[in-house]
């Protein structure tokens, strides 16, 4: 960095290992503000991970040289500011560059440098946190942050989630009873730059749709005893701090699944022209952020229990929601589930996770008549399964042994709570 009239200037530093160039989603400061140390000034992204850049020194503003949107690259001027006073200005500058030093080191994960303790002028919070909190017009600096450091996390802004109800009023809905709760529906009249996270998002779905040729297979699949077995064991998890929902059934049905129909756990080189089937078998899950969708990684759940998945997921979930994704959770997936039922539909064509060749997801859980092997009617809880699958690499006839494998697990759910040798 160098002084110049305009005030002193500040380089992006290293902010994760790897990493040489970011994209400036935007700034969290403006020309004119007084900074503190730690403060966060930016958020930057890389890989569908956020992190906020903080502030190795103290002062005020005078000028941002990156645009939101636009990429920047480590060593690159970014902004000037007027240091706070002498010790600011050592802080901050050196004389022979960047005074890396001076930045907090970056974790061994590349997804966020540590932050300073939250302050009056610039409480510590995830970019998705202090998203929804400027949606709702939540002042950070009055949330209690349950985080390390006094860290407010998305479950901090629940109380301001939830509409005050009359007397009566069943219509009001908290994030416990709202399936879209945290979801970005958009603002009428308003035009909004395709940028971070949802831009990535765009860039992988394009790509996945150009590249792959997907072909889509649906089939209907009776749950009774699923339902019922969820329903016997769930206060019992819950007591043991387990949050049982189907999902966990799902993709342990799904690894079984992987394991009958090995062509399915698969990924496709387009360079190499390679198909790669994997030993090891890694589901994605795809989950709906503040900021747009993200698919962490439930490793060998082939090997895991039914209630060891569901607290993975859990853990996963949360990570996510709260902006705080580890690198190595978001890597290694060789076959992906997407939900749909929870916030209501039956049928999806759900887009593959690219390099997967399959992916499957889920619609909602219904009650319907079907006649019994003795014509007779009688009630039963259905769900529909959409698959797609890369039609390079999976000729339809697999396709449907796939999913007639995923099937049979379910339609015998007390299998899956048996260890792996009885399934």
């Amino acid at each position: 960095m160098t002084a110049t009239v305009s005030g002193v200037e500040f380089a992006l530093p290293p902010v994760g290992e790897g990493l040489f160039e970011v994209e400036l989603v935007r700034w969290l400061v403006q020309p004119g503000d007084a900074v503190t140390r730690g403060q966060p000034l930016a958020e930057l992204m890389s890989d569908k991970a956020t992190m906020e850049l903080p502030a190795p020194f103290a002062g005020t503003l005078t000028a941002t040289l990156a645009l939101p949107g636009g990429k920047v690259k480590v060593g690159e001027v970014v902004l000037r500011y007027e240091p706070a006073d002498d010790a600011g200005r050592a802080a901050g500058v050196s004389p022979s560059g960047p005074a890396a030093d001076a930045m907090p080191p970056p974790d061994r994960t590349g997804l966020r440098p540590p932050l300073a303790k939250a302050t009056t002028t610039g409480t510590a919070a995830a970019p998705s946190v202090r998203h929804l909190a400027r949606k709702l017009g939540v002042d950070l600096n009055r949330v209690h942050g349950s985080g390390p450091a006094g860290r407010v996390l998305l479950d901090d802004l629940a109380p301001f989630l939830t509409p005050k109800a009359a007397p009566g009023d069943k219509l009001a809905k908290g994030p416990d009873r709202d399936p879209t709760h945290g979801l970005d529906l958009g603002v009428a009249g308003t035009r909004t730059k395709l940028t971070g996270l949802r831009r990535k998002i765009a860039e992988r779905m394009v790509f996945s749709v150009r590249t792959i040729p997907h072909y889509s297979y649906i089939d209907e699949c009776e749950i009774t005893d699923l339902v019922r077995l969820r329903a016997q064991i769930k206060d019992t998890m819950a007591a043991a701090g387990v949050k049982m929902t189907y999902l966990p059934f799902m993709i342990k049905a799904v690894a079984r699944a992987l394991k009958d129909v090995p062509a399915v756990n698969a990924t496709f080189d387009e360079a190499a022209e390679e198909v790669t089937f994997h030993r090891h078998y890694n589901v994605g899950i795809a989950v709906a952020a503040p900021t747009g969708l993200i698919v962490p990684v439930v490793k060998d759940a082939d090997k895991k229990d039914v209630a060891a998945i569901a607290t993975e997921i859990d853990r996963l979930s949360k990570d996510v929601r709260a902006g705080r994704p580890k690198l190595d959770d978001l890597r290694g997936g060789t076959f992906t589930v997407t939900s749909i039922g929870s916030i209501g539909g039956l049928i999806s064509t759900p887009i593959i996770n690219h390099p997967e060749v399959g992916i499957m997801g889920i619609g909602k859980v219904v009650r319907r008549p079907v006649y019994d092997a003795h014509n007779e009617l009688r009630p039963a809880d259905l769900v529909y399964l959409s698959f797609s699958f890369d039609h390079r690499v999976l000729d339809g006839a697999v396709g449907a042994a796939f999913g007639n494998a995923v099937v049979r697990h379910l339609s015998n759910p007390a299998t899956l709570l048996l260890p792996e040798r009885f399934g």
